[in-house]
């Protein structure tokens, strides 16, 4: 008497479908993630070697170099800054401003600005830099 052998079939993992689900994963996230768009805003952050790195999107007070004011992109009076911070505190309740202002603006503009920012009730002012590398490779 003669038995028949079992024949083992190796198992094959077919990938096509895996890359498909994959790619469509990717197309997914590229599209709804959301991108930071920067103002138009013409403005050169003072450099620093020694930083602390960091992705802080709060509420963001922008002076360019001739000066101008903006709150969150949009501009603002000196006059009336901090009664528009006092209002930004109230509708989001964020109490830290991040402050950017051009390394050419003189530095008693900018203790005035944070002046005001903690009289409105921010708690605490970020001035954001740039590394010294980033400088050259722009220029």
């Amino acid at each position: 008497m003669q038995f028949r052998q079992k024949r083992f079939i190796k198992p094959v993992i077919n990938i096509a479908p895996i890359v498909d689900v994959l790619f469509l994963l990717l197309i997914f996230f590229m599209v709804t993630s959301t991108f930071v768009e920067q103002p138009n805003i013409k403005l050169e952050l003072p450099s620093t070697k020694h930083y602390e790195a960091s992705k802080i999107e709060r509420t963001v007070l922008t002076i360019s170099r001739d000066g101008q004011l903006f709150l969150q992109d949009m501009p603002v009076d000196k006059k009336d800054l901090e009664k528009e911070l006092r209002r930004v505190i109230l509708d989001t309740g964020d109490e830290i401003l991040v402050l950017k202002a051009d390394k050419w603006i003189p530095y008693g503009v900018v203790v005035d600005i944070m002046d005001d920012a903690k009289g409105a009730g921010f708690r605490k002012v970020i001035a954001p830099t740039i590394m010294e590398e980033e400088v050259g490779s722009r220029e």
